[in-house]
């Protein structure tokens, strides 16, 4: 069985971006448990744990969307969080592509998963870059500086290219999550 999702990955630009940013911001949040930059990506779609003939399914259902999709940009947003403020569950950036290319992709392989008999997650799509995973309520200092990390502007104006779909596997380990590549699906 493997742990499968499937995810637009963030280029070496963005990931040394996001780096910076969490490098600058987990100081002041101790409490909470920051990702990996080098493994932040945009879940488009976490399907759980897969035998092999699910996994080709899946992998099927990726590459019809990406060879009906074309390639396209996005920027960063602000940071926000999931849960309440505070105790955040998550604390994540957003992401914004304009053109509705991106909530395209999301809809069309959401259907081509529903065809192959998947469950699907039935919350609103809400594109975002998980930064921070918390479990315990933030202190009295950490709670004031999400405050007002989240009441900053947005951080760039600068656009990243979107060009794959990734298949990817996910191990949970006592170091948190390592994700392999399985699959990679070229946008026309």
């Amino acid at each position: 069985m493997t742990r499968t999702f499937i995810a637009l990955e963030m280029n070496a630009v963005l990931q040394s971006h996001l780096s910076g940013f969490i490098h600058q911001v987990a100081p002041v949040l101790p409490g909470m448990k920051w990702v990996n930059p080098q493994g932040i990506h945009l879940t488009l779609a976490f399907l759980g744990e897969l035998d092999d003939e699910q996994l080709a399914d899946v992998s099927a259902a990726a590459q019809e969307t990406a060879w009906q999709a074309s390639s396209f940009t996005y920027h960063l947003t602000r940071p926000g969080i999931f849960g309440p403020p505070r105790q955040p569950r998550v604390l994540w950036m957003g992401i914004e592509e304009n053109s509705g290319s991106l909530v395209q992709v999301h809809r069309f392989l959401q259907q081509q998963l529903s065809q192959r008999n998947f469950s699907l997650d039935t919350r609103p799509f809400s594109p975002h870059l998980t930064l921070a995973r918390g479990k315990m309520p933030l202190t009295p200092q950490e709670y004031a500086s999400l405050q007002k990390l989240l009441a900053r502007p947005q951080p760039s104006a600068q656009t990243y290219p979107a060009t794959y779909l990734h298949v990817m596997k996910s191990e949970l380990t006592s170091t948190g999550a390592h994700y392999t590549e399985l699959q990679k699906y070229s946008f026309k």
